[in-house]
């Protein structure tokens, strides 16, 4: 390996110390009155059930209809989508199918200023079915009537993928990805109304969204809808539209508040327990291993900075994400692994340094004899992670779409506290190779560059 310049670890140091602050305490801006979060900080995580308590819900079926085992079990599946459509993963949802009914339980703060649970609850019961439509016939209560009633063109069904995104005049609007089956319908109607009067209009439900005329024939299979939506309604419509439509639309039955199990009093108990069981490995790395000791400290300190990161959505690429009691525990498992995999390395330099090596040749033998063992280690919890996220996500998830056929067994997504354990599992050993591994690297070998630093004592060989 290339020679580390001495800059290099303050460099590391005010780095993780920057993102450590941020990550802890995030950004604001104020506008007069209106606070706007910039950087998202611990207190903007959302706390599970388990902890902060939530919402309980009873759908039931309308009085009129007599839903089939395959509704109701249609009905489940939708609603587990939207909640997770709403960065909702700790829930729970059971089907009674002797009442017709769907219980539904998920977790809220009382003081989110951007989110509404009673809101949330309608929207989940909504039935959400998209229909394109020729014409614009209304009757007196609006409702679909003549031939908009009769000659439906669309529905969400014929779409593959609905997304937000902007018009030539900066207006927000949903972009929708139409499967072959609406490029075929869609073409042929666009191209039969194009420069008539005849509008398609666009509903959600029995409520019309917009009804455009068609200048030109649609043959790509995109389409937009507009209707002077905000970065919030059009990502609302596009949620819905991705979810899929209800057989039937679900009624509230009962809807209340749940305590939570543990109590935010118990959570900050666990916080200073964790804070004091990371000062303590903190203290017996540096006492034992000394100055990689010092290193691998600052690395942990890192490594659970990125954890914090990729919960509370720091990165504009990965949303909020909900921290469960299981969440907690991969974050705890991933620093055990990140401490062992400095040990591994601060081992291997002892004994490097005791077999008579230079201290550059220890350094840099100690971390590749060290980094096989430690690649292992971290692989084959990586596997497991990936495996909890794909049998227990959401069923279209990157991980359970790739390894579908492993996942057979597990029956259903669950996507609740096992897959919280897995997520914060595997971006806890994701960051402990950026920080265990990489950066804890480039620090120590920085370190030695320095002659008050060049004693092999410290790094674990003999005075």
């Amino acid at each position: 390996m290339k020679r580390v310049g001495k800059p290099v670890f303050f460099i590391v140091v005010v780095l993780i110390a920057v993102l450590t602050y941020l990550s802890f305490f995030g950004v604001t801006s104020y506008y007069g009155d209106v606070e706007k979060t910039i950087i998202k900080g611990a207190d903007d995580i959302r706390w599970g059930i388990d902890i902060r308590g939530g919402v309980d819900v009873t759908f039931c079926a309308p009085a009129d209809i007599d839903p089939t085992e395959e509704q109701m079990a249609a009905a489940e599946s939708i609603i587990k989508l939207r909640l997770v459509n709403q960065n909702i993963t700790d829930y729970e949802v059971y089907t009674d199918l002797n009442k017709n009914r769907v219980i539904v339980r998920f977790p809220w703060k009382e003081d989110e200023t951007d989110f509404d649970p009673e809101k949330a609850v309608a929207e989940l019961g909504e039935t959400a079915l998209l229909t394109f439509r020729e014409g614009y016939e209304v009757d007196s209560e609006g409702k679909p009537t003549g031939t908009t009633a009769e000659k439906v063109i669309l529905t969400g069904s014929d779409v593959e993928k609905a997304s937000v995104g902007l018009d030539e005049n900066n207006q927000y609007v949903v972009l929708l990805e139409l499967k072959e089956s609406g490029v075929t319908a869609f073409s042929e109607a666009t191209g039969r109304l194009a420069g008539t009067d005849t509008p398609i209009s666009i509903w959600m439900d029995e409520e019309v969204i917009s009804y455009p005329t068609v200048s030109t024939q649609i043959t790509d299979g995109a389409a937009s809808i507009s209707g002077n939506f905000t970065l919030e309604s059009a990502t609302d419509l596009a949620n819905k539209i991705n979810g899929g439509a209800l057989p039937f639309k679900l009624e509230i039955e009962n809807f209340r508040s749940i305590s939570a199990t543990l109590g935010m009093g118990a959570k900050d108990a666990m916080v200073l327990a964790g804070s004091i069981a990371f000062a303590l490995v903190a203290i017996f790395v540096i006492v034992f291993y000394r100055l990689p000791g010092v290193v691998a400290a600052i690395a942990l300190l890192g490594q659970l900075t990125g954890s914090i990161m990729a919960i509370t959505g720091f990165f504009a690429t990965i949303p909020s994400f909900t921290l469960t009691l299981p969440g907690i525990a991969g974050i705890i498992l991933s620093l055990g692994v990140g401490v062992d995999a400095n040990i591994i390395t601060a081992e291997r330099i002892k004994e490097e340094l005791k077999a008579g090596k230079s201290l550059d040749n220890a350094l840099n033998m100690g971390y590749q004899r060290g980094f096989s063992a430690i690649f292992d280690g971290n692989i084959t919890v990586i596997f497991v992670a990936v495996i909890l996220m794909g049998a227990f996500g959401p069923t279209d998830g990157i991980f359970a779409t790739l390894l579908s056929p492993v996942f057979f067994a597990f029956g259903a997504s669950t996507a609740g506290n096992i897959y919280s354990f897995g997520y914060t599992l595997l971006v806890g050993i994701i960051m402990n190779f950026i920080m265990g591994v990489t950066a804890s690297r480039l620090m120590l070998k920085s370190l030695s560059r320095f002659k008050p630093f060049r004693k092999a004592w410290l790094y674990g060989g003999d005075k």
